[in-house]
């Protein structure tokens, strides 16, 4: 990862989950690190998040849907790291429009502006899996069809797409990597807006059931965000990767009933209870899903090295100490 010291990097999402664990990265790496971040509530970027790094990096409180003020931060940058999203699916189903500003309209403002301003740089698009929708065979590779089932998995499917026509089309060094299931220190836990998993953390640390909807077997993979972080720092250092698409994902396939299982067994107590699936949530649900992610290890060499038990752990002791920080005891 020698090509990150001394160069500029933007990070747009920069006190997000994933944001600013790779910014923690980055710093140790050397690199010169400026982080964009809207700080709107609902969304996910929370100061506590860089309390470690603070010094270490520039912020700027900044809408990616300010084209104006990308454009300007965007300058003299090596690389961006482009992060920033709406990731609720609920949210993108009761207000479609913001989703499509956020995921797409803004996603091509900013490659214009790299376009104009910067066209040397490299950038890495965080995607999702939420592209593939319903899988029709598993484990998903990156030829299965592309079916979104909600708002949010159309607009950031634009997104993705933008980035590719920049890099084919103008150039723009771009590639696209689609998350999985992300979870570690930093995610959003008050509440289910942009994982299930936060939730979960939220409800095992008060002592409350973790609340599993339908029959509790459908299967899942998870990326602990260092490994997550990891795949960024690959597909950025990467020529190979310009252009392409890659799935993160997990050998590690666990029905949601056996991880909440996994979750009270590390030591928390707490219990978990079966519920029917909310009808605004059974409309979108995808059923089992897990990655194929045999293209990125063979053309990066990336693969997932924090197992399941060792990352939730993690995790769990991280909330402990510092759930003041994440939310509200009393709301």
């Amino acid at each position: 990862m020698k090509s990150y010291k001394g160069k500029n990097i933007l990070i747009t999402g920069g006190l997000g989950f994933i944001g600013s664990n790779l910014a923690s990265a980055l710093v140790k790496l050397g690199a010169h690190v400026t982080l964009v971040d809207s700080l709107i509530p609902q969304y996910g970027g929370n100061p506590f998040n860089i309390a470690d790094i603070r010094e270490c990096v520039s912020v700027n409180v900044c809408d990616v849907r300010d084209s104006f003020a990308l454009a300007y931060l965007l300058q003299n940058q090596d690389y961006l790291f482009n992060l920033a999203g709406q990731t609720s699916h609920l949210d993108s189903m009761v207000d479609p429009r913001t989703d499509l500003e956020i995921n797409a309209a803004a996603q091509l403002s900013i490659l214009e502006a790299c376009r104009k301003v910067n066209p040397e740089i490299k950038i890495v698009f965080a995607s999702t899996r939420q592209l593939y929708g319903k899988p029709d065979y598993l484990p998903v590779d990156e030829k299965h069809p592309i079916r979104p089932v909600d708002v949010n998995g159309i607009n950031k499917l634009a997104g993705e797409w933008y980035h590719l026509l920049y890099n084919n089309v103008y150039g723009i060094q771009a590639c696209a990597l689609r998350l999985t299931n992300t979870y570690g220190p930093g995610m959003r836990v008050k509440d289910a807006r942009q994982t299930f998993l936060g939730i979960w953390v939220r409800l095992l640390i008060e002592g409350k059931p973790i609340k599993v909807f339908g029959d509790g077997l459908q299967l899942r993979d998870f990326n602990y965000v260092d490994d997550c972080v990891r795949a960024l720092l690959l597909a950025g250092a990467s020529e190979q990767a310009n252009g392409k698409v890659y799935n993160l994902g997990s050998k590690e396939v666990i029905g949601l009933k056996d991880l909440a299982k996994m979750m009270i067994e590390l030591g928390y107590g707490g219990a978990f209870e079966l519920i029917p699936f909310p009808p605004e949530r059974k409309a979108i649900d995808i059923g089992d899903y897990y990655s194929d992610f045999s293209l990125i290890t063979a053309e990066l060499g990336w693969k997932p090295e924090i197992g399941l038990g060792e990352g939730l752990a993690n995790t769990l002791a991280y909330y402990t100490e510092h759930h003041q920080h994440y939310w509200d005891a009393n709301a």
